[in-house]
């Protein structure tokens, strides 16, 4: 295994270039938010959609085959299709900062690259309480290298996860060569990132066994479709996220770092990739650490794989932080709630 140990931070901050930002609003009518993963120097960028109902926008700029080659920001967010207006304010903040693709002699014109997908949660709370282009700004304002919060923050903020709740986790790794890879994701997933008859991830990341009392419990909520005020449907869910490394990649690497990730998504939640998910995770490059051998040079594609893999280990492990780190919403219970001798 060529992961030595997690990053500094364990966070996907650790990645150099990259900034994290989140803005929320929880209260009795407000359960949602919006995360925004900064590049503002530019990334090579890819994406990778395997859930059948998801909510994107600007992904189709990530074909390497376009002419635009690198993405100044990410952003996730809650609010279902209306949540896609938060790249808006994103994309107001990078520009005011003179950051983007440019378009013009003056280095004023620019047109920032802001891919973004959303979650559904809407349920959550108020019909019409949904993020807007003010929380992709205030996302990015408060963007920092620093930023490691986890569970009911940003586009975590309304999330469940199966029959808990969801929320936001990161995770980093740090590479035999110093390369470091990195994952933030929102999980808002229809299927479930806890065994239930074992009351363990279905990752595992090393975590004790609960008691059989509480293990007996989470059997009970098992098939439960749980709403902020009680159990409800929820028609469509969605796992998104960002794996990002420093390595040096161009558009086409970065879309074999994004396909791997998705096998870390299918290692911590079961089922995925339904008809109801969004799934979908994009890849970033900022090219701040190692270079990789010449494309199809000796040594080139073992260490792409390498790369691929780690962004697929980060990213189940980001996954399974976000449930631990979640806190009950409303009649939503969390994993820690329900049981409480499983933590990380």
């Amino acid at each position: 295994m060529v992961v030595l140990r997690p990053g500094e931070r364990d966070a996907i901050v650790d990645v150099g270039g990259v900034l994290v930002g989140h803005h929320e609003r929880l209260d009795e009518r407000w359960a949602t938010g919006t995360s925004a993963v900064l590049v503002p120097e530019g990334a090579a960028a890819a994406v990778d959609v395997r859930g059948g109902g998801p909510g994107t926008r600007e992904t189709d700029v990530l074909d390497p085959s376009h002419l635009v080659q690198r993405a100044h920001a990410v952003v996730l967010s809650g609010g279902s299709a209306y949540g896609l207006a938060a790249a808006d304010g994103a994309m107001r903040w990078l520009a005011e900062r003179g950051h983007g693709f440019p378009v013009g002699s003056d280095p004023a014109h620019v047109v920032p690259i802001v891919p973004a997908a959303v979650l559904f949660d809407l349920p959550m709370g108020d019909w019409g309480n949904r993020p807007d282009a003010d929380f992709g700004y205030r996302a990015c304002a408060a963007a920092d290298r620093a930023e490691v919060r986890q569970g009911n923050v940003g586009a975590g903020t309304g999330a469940v996860a199966g029959q808990l709740k969801g929320g936001i986790g990161t995770a980093s790794a740090v590479l035999d060569d110093g390369a470091v890879v990195g994952a933030l994701v929102a999980v808002n997933s229809s299927g479930s990132v806890i065994d239930p008859e074992t009351g363990r991830p279905w990752f595992d990341v090393g975590l004790p066994a609960p008691a059989p009392a509480e293990v007996a419990a989470g059997r009970l909520l098992a098939g439960v479709r749980p709403g902020r005020r009680g159990p409800i449907g929820r028609p469509v869910n969605t796992t998104i996220g960002v794996v990002a490394t420093d390595a040096v990649l161009d558009k086409a690497e970065c879309r074999r770092i994004a396909v791997a990730a998705q096998d870390g998504l299918a290692r911590a939640i079961r089922p995925a990739h339904l008809m109801g998910d969004g799934d979908t995770v994009f890849a970033l490059a900022t090219g701040t650490g190692p270079e990789l051998p010449e494309r199809g040079a000796a040594g080139w594609s073992l260490r792409l794989d390498e790369l691929a893999s780690a962004a697929a280990e980060v990213l189940a492990r980001a996954i399974v932080r976000a449930v631990l780190a979640a806190e009950p919403v409303g009649e939503v219970t969390s994993c820690t709630v329900l049981y409480p001798s499983c933590r990380e």
